[in-house]
Parts: C-alpha cells; structure tokens; sequence
C-alpha cells in the first residue's frame, strides 16, 4: 500500500453496538472517486467482522439532482450511489487497491422497501453491511471482487443490493480501451424528452432524448442524452458513460413508457456488457411490460449502439442463468402486493451493440381523492404516487 493510502487510511471505530460514529464526517472524497465533497454519501466505516464492514451512508433530504420523489420518499438511486460508494472505500481500505487502479462494474442491483425509502424529519442515516467475497488475485494484486450488502435504517432491513466489480491497472486499462481511453463527450447535446413524462422538473435533469425534430414514438424507444456539464452525473471527466447515467436512464425510460411520471423505483438490476460509448449514438428501448401475478409488471431497458433510429429493441424473458449471483445470507423480503424484478441479459450480436441490460417490476396504484392507498412496493419496481416530479 501506498504511503498515500496510509497517510489517508480511516480510523476504524470499534466500539461495539454504537453506530453514531458512522456518520460524524464524509470520507475523503478520493476514496469514492468523487470529486465534489457535496457527492460523497459515505461518513464512516468500521470492521464487522471477517470480510465484513459495517459502512455508514447519509441521505440528504434534498440532493441536488437525487431529490425527493413524490414529496414523500428518498430516491432509491440513493441506495444504489451507496452501494457503489461502499464497495469503492472498501476496495481501497480493506483490500489495499492503491488509488488510480480502474474500477469496471460486470453487475450491479439495489431493492429497497417503500417504508425503507420514506421521508422523515431529517436525512436517513443507513448502515451497510457489506460483505467481500469472489476476491480473486493475481501475483498479490486483487483483480476482482464482489460485494454483497444488507442496508439498515434505524435498526431495520430495508433492502439489498450486489456489486461485481473488476479491477484494472492504468497501463492495461489504456491497452484495453486504446484510442478510447481519451475519449470526450460530443459537444452536441440531443434534445431533450418532455421533463414531465420521466419525472423530472426541468430538461437539465432529463437523459433521455429524441432526434433533432422528432417527437418520439409511444414504443418505449429514446435516444440516450448525454450532457458533460451535468454536475453530479459527470462529476468527473470519463472516457465511457457513467454506470449512473444509464440506471438513471432506465428508470426514466421505465417511468415513460408505463405512464407513471410520479412513480417510485424500489429495484434495478443491471448488467454491463460492453462501454456505453460517449460519442456514438445510443438507442434506449423499453420492453413491453409483462405482467404476472398480484399485478406483477416486469420491464426491461435495453441500451444499443451502431443501430439506427428508432431500432425495434429484442428483448429476451429473463432465465435463471442470466440473473446476477445472489448472497446465501441474504434474507427475503416479506411477499408483497406485486412482484420481482427481470433482466434480459441478453449477448451482443451483429449490428446489435448491447451495451447494458436493465430490469425492473412495476405494480400500479391506484390514487386521487377517496382513492385507495398506495400498493405495497414489490420486491423490484415502481409503485405510483401522486405529486411532483423528483
């Protein structure tokens, strides 16, 4: 380990049964390779026990762009920035990454409850339990892992999530990506899809769009907008899209297509084939939703480069073997109204260019004077509110 790394190292708390030393101050920015202070999520962490970190996470009640949904809930995004701010720290801290390795996401997937998401009288302080394990090495360098994460509020379970993450060195890095790895957002920005279908307040916001005097078709299909002034989406320069921009992608591009602008994503699961490239063109397509037992919905977003406007997406049902790997520990949650949430992992063909799969499930509600109250949140997906746009 460098001596920059140890020069920056944490102080483990070991206190046990104290958990408000987990939030007392945000941790260097560089070990969650953000470089706004006002990003970082993360405010502490401590050992568990064996590959186990217990990680302190803060939700404002007012992010800048992970605002409140619907005036009533935190955004789940929060949750998943969490998981990958976590998994940073402790590839840094626990597994001794040095700093300037490249971190590439294969999967990544979040659910959380409605009552976990819920607003209250002051930012949600969440306890990570976060577990390491798939840690693979090369010659004493790790070159992958996985992380596994329960989230607690106030003592309660409130959801999980997943992260498989490779690590690469600089000089490989280069190689792999070639004349890409200096790669730079176009200047040309698509136009924006109306703020209002995808939840959201103002075109800034929006990462959807449509193609220069086209008004977009109702088959779920967009242009992905891409916007490298946005200061929380491109917090730093990129050579790909961020991870982050195209879950956020898929959750506005499922929001549109099922007609719930207000509606709030408690599950995404994510699988990353191929960089999504900054300076070709990227089809979002949104599945038609399928709907299974007790109202389940389920939606997958496909994001497609190197075809042309509007590409019909193909999407596949999802299979077991397409599935991100799930922890043993990992407790279900109670059987709710709706249901789970599906990937269609499917392979890049022929003038395909798959880059991400994104799954969802949706559950509607219905709401308005002497409606009924909303549906319990399935395990993954969107349940319907009334009120603003995030």
């Amino acid at each position: 380990m460098s001596p920059l790394v140890q020069a920056d190292r944490l102080e483990f708390s070991t206190r046990e049964n104290e958990e408000v030393d987990l939030f007392e101050r945000t941790v260097p920015r560089w070990l969650v390779h953000r470089t706004a202070v006002s990003e970082v999520l993360i405010t502490g962490v401590r050992p568990h026990r064996r590959d186990v970190y217990r990680v302190g996470a803060q939700w404002a009640r007012g992010h800048s762009y992970y605002g409140p949904v619907a005036g009533r809930w935190h955004d789940p995004m929060l949750l998943g920035e969490s998981i990958r701010q976590s998994g940073l720290l402790l590839a840094h801290q626990a597994l001794g990454i040095p700093q300037g390795q490249r971190f590439v996401t294969r999967t990544t997937s979040f659910e959380i409850t409605e009552e976990g998401a819920r607003l209250a009288g002051g930012p949600a302080n969440v306890v990570l339990e976060v577990t390491l394990r798939d840690i693979r090495c090369r010659r004493e360098h790790v070159v992958s892992f996985a992380c596994d994460v329960l989230a607690y509020r106030g003592g309660t379970l409130i959801g999980h999530g997943y992260a498989a993450t490779d690590c690469v060195a600089p000089a490989v890095y280069r190689r792999l990506r070639g004349e890409r790895a200096e790669a730079r957002p176009s200047c040309t920005v698509v136009p924006a899809a109306e703020p209002g279908l995808v939840g959201r307040g103002r075109e800034f916001d929006v990462v959807l769009g449509v193609p220069d005097g086209e008004a977009g078709n109702d088959q779920g299909v967009h242009l992905l907008r891409v916007d490298a002034t946005h200061p929380v989406l491109f917090d730093h320069p990129v050579d790909h899209v961020p991870g982050m921009l195209v879950m956020e992608a898929a959750r506005q591009a499922a929001l549109a297509r099922l007609g719930l602008p207000h509606g709030l994503l408690v599950g995404c699961e994510a699988s990353f084939h191929r960089y999504v490239e900054l300076d070709v063109p990227c089809v979002v397509s949104a599945s038609e939703p399928t709907v299974g037992e007790l109202g389940r919905r389920g939606l997958t977003v496909e994001f497609r480069q190197g075809v042309r406007w509007p590409a019909p997406a193909r999407s596949r049902s999802w299979t077991p073997g397409h599935r991100a790997p799930e922890p043993s520990h990992r407790p279900p949650f109670p059987q709710r109204r709706g249901g789970g949430v599906a990937v269609a992992s499917a392979g890049a063909g022929a003038g395909a260019g798959v880059g991400v799969s994104v799954g969802v499930g949706v559950v509607w509600a219905r709401c308005g004077a002497g409606g009924e109250a909303p549906a319990a949140v399935p395990r993954g997906g969107v349940t319907a509110e009334p009120g603003k746009p995030s």
